[in-house]
């Protein structure tokens, strides 16, 4: 079956990651809903998309379309999601999946009541080197994990800075933009939730009306593991990074923290270093067939509304944390 999709946002993600994407996973876009009809109209023309309308109850009416992909802002995601599930179309959500954990699990539930899928974009859990990481430590190489380290500092190019550095009330500021990834890859890799965070956040120029531009914390892991992470837009010249110490050895990858798939994954141990296998396939791609699969009740999406949510909850508990200066619990609700 080719999943039909439409796109709720005509969003800069959309067009350069995740058209093509659904196209190289066998899907196709039908249609694109902007609140503008006339940004709605250029872009269905500059990207080959056959229909194009500024309403979302019109795109989720729609017979012809069987998934919708959510790029809006933050606040908007909820009841979007909502609307797409009830007119039984699965959905794939930018992250975080909404601005607070009641609207995460209004959206869960819509879509487990409708019998629809329900997913989350978290690219980064896609990538070979992220993959090869999680298959190291599941199999023993490094013995029992004992820390972690993520830098993921970059520099936010200003065709995307908009809303992300000015509206708090669209989910703007660095946590819940770039932490939420660390969070979500973070558990991919080691196997384990967090459960306490502390931070730091840092207004360095760029974040306008209060919002924070980076971020340092530590997040607590079941089984006392601990993880280092370090967040900016402000970055200009820093690489990205995922480390994983254990008793028996370490991971070390560098440019991984990105959504091309490059980057290298080194495992040292007492044996000396070696440079794990990984490949160069799209991490999009990855999602999007996971995602077709799901629909056609063969497996799960590749980050489900449950990773959506605990994301979600490990940010929101970076944000308290740093404002108040104590360590916070993470409560996910599930």
């Amino acid at each position: 079956m080719t999943v039909r999709w439409g796109l709720i946002g005509a969003s800069t993600i959309a067009r350069e990651w995740v058209i093509g994407a659904i196209r190289a996973a066998g899907g196709e876009v039908v249609s694109v809903m902007s609140s503008s009809p006339e940004r709605a109209r250029a872009y269905a023309a500059e990207n080959g998309i056959g229909r194009s309308v500024s309403q979302v109850s019109e795109l989720v009416s729609d017979p012809q379309i069987d998934a919708v992909y959510i790029s809006t802002t933050n606040e908007l995601h909820r009841d979007q999601a909502i609307a797409a599930a009830r007119a039984g179309k699965h959905v794939l959500c930018e992250k975080p999946l909404a601005m607070s954990l009641d609207d995460a699990h209004a959206m869960a539930q819509a879509a487990k009541d409708a019998g629809v899928v329900l997913a989350t974009n978290h690219h980064l859990r896609n990538a070979s080197t992220h993959i090869a990481m999680r298959d190291a430590i599941a199999s023993g190489k490094i013995g029992k994990p004992l820390a972690a380290r993520v830098f993921h500092a970059v520099y936010l190019p200003p065709h995307l800075q908009g809303w992300r550095i000015e509206k708090p009330a669209a989910g703007g500021g660095v946590i819940l933009d770039i932490t939420v990834h660390d969070a979500d890859t973070l558990r991919f890799v080691l196997g384990r939730n967090p459960v306490e965070v502390t931070a730091f956040s840092q207004s360095g120029g760029m974040g306008r009306e209060g919002l924070e531009d980076a971020v340092m914390g530590v997040m607590r892991f079941e089984d006392g593991v601990i993880a280092q992470f370090h967040d900016a837009f402000t970055v200009k010249y820093a690489d990205t990074g995922f480390e994983v110490h254990g008793t028996e050895g370490s991971l070390i990858a560098r440019n991984v923290m990105t959504q091309r798939p490059i980057g290298t994954v080194i495992l040292r141990t007492a044996e000396g270093e070696q440079e794990l296998p990984t490949t160069d396939k799209n991490l999009y791609q990855t999602a999007l067939e996971a995602f077709h699969a799901a629909v056609a009740g063969k497996g799960r999406p590749a980050a489900t509304a449950e990773d959506g949510i605990w994301s979600l909850a490990t940010g929101l508990a970076v944000v308290e944390a740093a404002r108040g200066g104590a360590a916070v619990k993470i409560k996910t609700g599930l």
